[in-house]
């Protein structure tokens, strides 16, 4: 079952459309070896997503988020952007698979330590309340994925992007002069 995960992730990696045939093929296996771990294609990505969470988590939930709100931020950024880079098409593909809202279940932990951290910067007086945190969470994500897009079309440096997205999201997270 672990290779065919991890040929799951793999190829979802690649093509959010990936078809089953194509995993099991990736996984040296046939499809009914596939479906008798996995019944459905449905199945088989939330428990790619459920890996790649997983992993995301071995990686994040070590971290240091404690001190000033914007060197946790940073930390956060600069340890999760890569990986968030390399689920993005699982997570499409899971949001294409999966009934609505299962993706965010799935999804609440990792959600959960960024809104924490948001609403932290706030109380602290560090990043801006003239915008609610959820909204702040929601620009966080949506300069990840484009960076993460960005970088996969050859149009942003792999080794530039961390600091860039810091650097984005900073700005926009506080006020000039804080």
């Amino acid at each position: 079952m672990d290779k065919i995960l991890g040929a799951a992730v793999a190829c979802l990696s690649r093509n959010a459309d990936a078809s089953v045939s194509e995993i099991a093929q990736a996984a040296g296996v046939g499809r009914v070896t596939l479906y008798g771990h996995f019944p459905s294609r449905e199945a088989l990505v939330e428990a790619a997503v459920m890996r790649v969470l997983s992993e995301g988590e071995k990686v994040l939930g070590g971290l240091d988020l404690t001190g000033d709100p914007r060197e946790a931020l940073n930390v956060l950024i600069r340890s999760s952007w890569l990986l968030l880079a390399q689920a993005s098409a699982v997570l499409e593909a899971a949001l294409a698979s999966l009934p609505p809202g299962r993706v965010q279940e799935l999804h609440a932990k990792p959600a959960q330590r960024v809104d924490d951290l948001i609403r932290r910067g706030q109380a602290e007086g560090v990043f801006r309340t003239d915008l609610p945190a959820d909204w702040l969470v929601s620009v966080l994500h949506h300069v990840l994925h484009g960076a993460a897009l960005d970088v996969a079309a050859g149009q942003l440096d792999r080794a530039d992007a961390p600091h860039f997205i810091s650097e984005t999201i900073l700005a926009a997270y506080t006020r000039s002069g804080t």
